[in-house]
């Protein structure tokens, strides 16, 4: 017989907190998080963190903000008590969040200690909590501000510890979360200290206050969190659509990660990892990354409280934008702009990179050179390259220079940035003397991200230029013949004319011209891979660029092909003026550098 029917009946205060607790502590981190949020939401200039055992023993946070009085005390340790807002918007919210949420859940499942002294106090005031149950208000000892230490994470729930992962991979937790809060707040100081061993321990992290003004104070406060490579292969983001600004900086393609960890946004202040946010970052990169690659970028979302919801997710590592569309766009518009404007440079760690292979443990001294004007383009082809067969020189004229620089004496082609042609290696690589030492370039790299700009060009301006063949080519495709014919109409905006030509085969009429005498059964075979890698052929003009980036390959210079000094020059002046030429389709460099510099470093000169 089936026992008596469940009655509807009030949880205890105590098992209230530690559901909550639930929801906002998943693990030391999480109360590391919340601890630092009320700190700077108090005013810190300087915050000290301490774990010990990963934070499971021990977590203690100290600032130097604002403090509470005696009286205040104990409602910190209320649920919904908070210095943050007065109840009458719940949705202008301008700090990180509640006082009063995060300090009773974490109260509710460990040993916690809170001493305060507010700003022009005699005197400091402490109060304890275990498993829930308030002691009382006492005398402390510490200067104005707080400090919150938390013993026995989870102790009141020993479940809960079982799902914890080891002591290091839980420190790990807490160093990227307090690294994430450094980001959003450079003005403010942080240290990191893992106490595990006892003494004054192990410092894990510091980054003094930055000085300056926000903005450089916030690629400064990256350079420390993300590496110090980053500023040199960062481009400044600074971009706002209809009340919505975005700044920041994102890295160059070539300077991409393995994984998505080095991507570091905040809406408000507030550090969130949104999968609109990401979504957006890997859609403007789209065109020059690799799917197993992934963008480095440091980047500052605002706009008005109410137009961002923050409170979606009980961790607030989500939030939901009023207008997602206008977010997207401008993320996506934005960080595109900012890298075309980078022109043909590559990142430094590929220089260094080369520096290292030639001599270990090397290092160097690379800075991107200056963008040339469209006049000094114009006279290197003009010396260098008339009348080049593949076009280069047609392209260069004609390309978009988005910063120009100082024009550079005609007869000195050294002088522009990627210098003058001398030599080429294993009819792959070219050699060319700039001011500074030496470039090398990927010949066939290079030249297929210029094809590939051009055909871009074309079709968002008037639509691929093609020519017909003498003599059509019937190209057999099998079971693929059916997906290249339903995209017939798609595929002749982008130059590639075919028809069917039944028993699975199509029939080839017209290439882009910029592709010159390319194979066109290679060519229609490469764009079936590629349509049958994207799907279907519906909302194929929507994903038109992984068409043209394949076809871009076969009207590419190959390597094992020799070139004349005029082609060579011809191609380094085209990469000068084309954007994202620094990285070819694939997002792999298409040049590196060495100073002299660093040259005579490797010859024990320096």
């Amino acid at each position: 017989m089936m026992g008596a029917e469940p009655r509807i009946h009030r949880l205890p205060e105590a098992a209230a907190n530690r559901i909550a607790a639930g929801e906002v502590i998943e693990r030391p981190a999480s109360a590391v998080k919340e601890l630092v949020e009320n700190a700077i939401d108090a005013g810190a200039a300087r915050i000290e963190v301490a774990y010990a055992d990963g934070g499971k023993t021990l977590i203690r946070v100290s600032d130097d903000g604002a403090g509470m009085t005696a009286d205040e005390l104990p409602l910190a340790l209320e649920r919904h008590c908070t210095s943050k807002i007065d109840g009458s918007d719940l949705v202008d919210i301008r700090s990180f969040g509640f006082r009063g949420e995060a300090l009773p859940s974490i109260g509710s499942v460990a040993r916690l200690t809170l001493a305060s002294r507010a700003a022009g106090a005699r005197e400091a005031w402490g109060l304890t909590v275990s498993g829930g149950a308030l002691g009382q208000v006492r005398p402390a000892a510490r200067g104005t501000g707080t400090t919150v230490e938390v013993r026995d994470l989870f102790h009141a729930t020993p479940a809960r510890l079982k799902f914890l992962r080891t002591d290091r991979a839980e420190a790990q937790a807490i160093s990227e979360a307090v690294k994430r809060l450094a980001l959003a707040e450079p003005l403010v100081g942080f240290t990191l200290t893992d106490v595990s061993g006892g003494g004054e321990g192990r410092r894990v992290f510091h980054a003094p206050a930055e000085q300056g003004e926000l903005f450089d104070a916030r690629l400064a406060r990256a350079a420390k969190i993300i590496g110090p490579d980053f500023a040199a292969n960062a481009v400044a983001v600074d971009a706002e659509r209809e009340g919505v600004r975005l700044s920041g900086h994102a890295c160059l393609p070539t300077f991409a990660r393995g994984a998505a960890v080095a991507q570091h946004v905040t809406v408000n202040g507030r550090p969130v990892r949104d999968r609109l946010v990401i979504s957006a970052i890997r859609g403007a990169y789209a065109d020059l990354l690799p799917r197993d690659r992934h963008p480095v970028v440091a980047l500052h979302l605002e706009c008005a409280p109410e137009r961002v919801d923050v409170n979606v997710h009980p961790a607030k590592a989500e939030v939901r934008f009023r207008e997602p569309g206008v977010v997207r766009g401008l993320i996506v518009s934005a960080i595109r702009h900012a890298l075309a404007e980078a022109g043909h440079r590559a990142s430094s760690t590929v220089s260094h990179a080369a520096l290292g292979a030639a001599q270990p443990g090397g290092s160097s001294h690379w800075a991107p050179p200056p963008r040339p004007s469209l006049g000094a383009v114009r006279a290197g082809i003009a010396a260098q390259s008339p009348g080049f067969a593949d076009g280069f020189a047609e392209a260069a004229v004609s390309a978009r220079v988005d910063a120009p620089g100082e024009a550079t004496p005609e007869h000195d082609p050294a002088g522009l940035p990627l210098g003058a042609a001398r030599a080429q290696l294993h009819e792959t690589y070219i050699v060319a003397q700039t001011r500074e030492g030496v470039v090398i370039v990927d010949q066939h790299a290079a030249h297929e991200r210029l094809v590939y700009e051009r055909l871009k060009r074309q079709m968002a301006e008037t639509g691929v230029a093609r020519q017909g063949l003498l003599l059509p080519e019937v190209v057999e495709l099998g079971d693929a013949a059916d997906a290249v014919a339903e995209a017939a109409d798609a595929l002749a905006e982008m130059g590639l004319v075919i028809e069917p030509f039944g028993g699975g085969a199509v029939c080839v009429r017209e290439i882009p011209a910029v592709l010159g005498n390319a194979d066109p059964a290679a060519l229609v075979k490469d764009v079936a891979d590629e349509l049958a890698d994207l799907g279907t052929a519906e909302g194929l003009r929507d994903k038109a660029h992984a068409i043209l980036s394949r076809m871009a390959c076969h009207g590419s210079v190959r390597a094992g092909r020799r070139m004349g000094a005029d082609e060579m020059n011809a191609l380094l002046r085209e990469m000068e003026a084309t954007p994202h030429s620094g990285q070819c389709n694939h997002g792999r460099p298409t040049w590196v550098s060495l100073t002299l510099a660093d040259i005579e470093k490797m010859f024990g000169r320096r």
